[in-house]
């Protein structure tokens, strides 16, 4: 990760850790960086979010893309995972989405792609990173300035790849959506009701402020009230740019990004359609996923967190389905990124292909108790080398054995050192964080 830009992009509070004079800078620099690459005009496409701010980095990324004679294509409020689609197949040579995801409001973010609708690569997000210090110098364009192209053609076209997607027809089949006031809120009812489903949304009047608030995928308890109330079969709530997806079954339930892995794992293998035998996970995959797949034959990797990670993974081993429990699940023959609306179009193909509930889809998957406590330390690396630590953790690990485990990780942001442990009850679980946080504090390694 760089200086700005993390595993998502270059987040923060808009105006003031993430600035319209960044955004400038960086349409400045990737319209003349994809210009004199390849000695034309540069084709860039941008994409962003509900939120106030984005129409201010919209427009600020534009001109800095036309400053350095480079055309910006619009596709307005979208998704990110449109957003990755369209760069691809569209020929683009760079794409840029505007959003902090699953953040409040007042945040935003921008994200790079290269152009085959991928995360950017660290050493051009590190050329950007050295024009946006002034570092590096990037000439002025005066005669050919770029000009922007209203592409919302674009967005029609990735519904219209959606819709396409569908093996079955929805008829009949009662869903429930929430849109988090988000990007989505322009998409996904018209895939839903092009495949004939009665579709029923909340949370789809997206006002610049109400992104993500008490609503979508972090506040999923109001879709498992509606779903309950309109006696729905199933439904489906996004984040705010609709990259991740979180389900609730018939009965109310939360389906989370770990069911979805194993339910549509499941479903691969038993079409042999699941390449190497292999499911993609994170180190925070809950215990209970591991047990349910390994019921089933079927092998699992574990990647750092991030759904960066996990597609890295997928491009190394040519592994077919990967994600995370929060709802970032990649299916790599049809996206380069978590899809959200995607990925609910294949839990309702799966649903349909079996004929059963949600509920009973999901039911082999039972979440093992969890407790994750944060500690402060004054270095992360001494604290997780400690020999004593190692050994505690080692010696938890054990008396788990087949019934549990433990995972101790550094923060990628913070002077913190998470120890969590998965077992078969809440006590169990806080009586093992507990004696390792007690190793690392007696060792001295405690901040303060």
């Amino acid at each position: 990760m760089g200086k700005y830009f993390g595993t998502d992009g270059f987040r923060g509070e808009a105006n003031r850790n993430l600035t319209y004079e960044h955004a400038i800078k960086i349409g400045r620099f990737l319209g003349w960086y994809y210009g004199a690459k390849q000695g034309k005009k540069a084709k860039i496409v941008i994409g962003k979010d509900t939120r106030r701010s984005s129409y201010m980095f919209e427009y600020a990324l534009c001109t800095g893309l036309m400053a350095s004679g480079a055309d910006a294509y619009i596709m307005h409020v979208t998704t990110t995972p449109s957003v990755a689609y369209i760069t691809r197949v569209d020929d683009f040579d760079c794409g840029i989405m505007i959003s902090a995801s699953h953040n409040p409001y007042y945040d935003n973010g921008i994200k790079l792609l290269n152009s085959n609708g991928e995360k950017m690569d660290e050493e051009t997000i590190l050329q950007v990173e050295a024009y946006l210090d002034d570092e590096v110098d990037v000439p002025i364009v005066t005669r050919d300035v770029g000009r922007t192209v209203d592409y919302v053609a674009g967005r029609n076209r990735y519904i219209g790849y959606l819709i396409s997607m569908s093996k079955f027809s929805f008829k009949d089949v009662k869903v429930g959506l929430d849109v988090a006031n988000g990007a989505s809120w322009s998409i996904a009812k018209g895939v839903f009701d092009a495949l004939g489903a009665k579709t029923y949304v909340i949370n789809d009047e997206p006002d610049g402020y109400n992104i993500n608030t008490d609503c979508g995928s972090t506040h999923i308890e109001h879709l498992q009230k509606f779903v309950v109330e309109k006696g729905l079969d199933v439904g489906f709530a996004f984040d705010g740019d609709a990259d991740r997806c979180l389900c609730v079954d018939e009965k109310g339930n939360v389906v989370t990004g770990d069911h979805i892995l194993y339910i549509y794992g499941l479903y691969m293998k038993e079409r042999g359609k699941l390449i190497n035998n292999k499911v993609v996970t994170t180190v925070m995959s809950n215990f209970g996923l591991y047990k349910a797949l390994d019921k089933v034959g079927i092998e699992y990797e574990k990647t750092k967190v991030g759904d960066k990670y996990v597609y890295e993974n997928m491009v190394e081993t040519g592994n077919r389905i990967g994600g995370e429990q929060s709802g970032h699940i990649i299916f790599s023959k049809y996206e380069t990124t978590g899809d959200g609306i995607l990925t609910s179009l294949k839990m309702m193909e799966v649903m349909l292909a079996k004929g059963k509930p949600m509920s009973e889809l999901a039911a082999p998957v039972v979440f093992y108790p969890q407790v994750l406590k944060n500690v402060r330390v004054k270095s992360k690396p001494d604290a997780q080398n400690d020999p004593d630590v190692q050994a505690a953790v080692a010696k938890v690990a054990e008396e788990l054995g087949e019934d549990g485990r433990i995972l101790v990780r550094e923060s990628g942001t913070e002077p913190v050192i998470r120890v969590m442990v998965e077992a078969g009850s809440d006590e169990i679980c806080e009586k093992y964080v507990d004696e390792v946080i007690d190793v690392i504090r007696a060792k001295g390694h405690l901040e303060g």
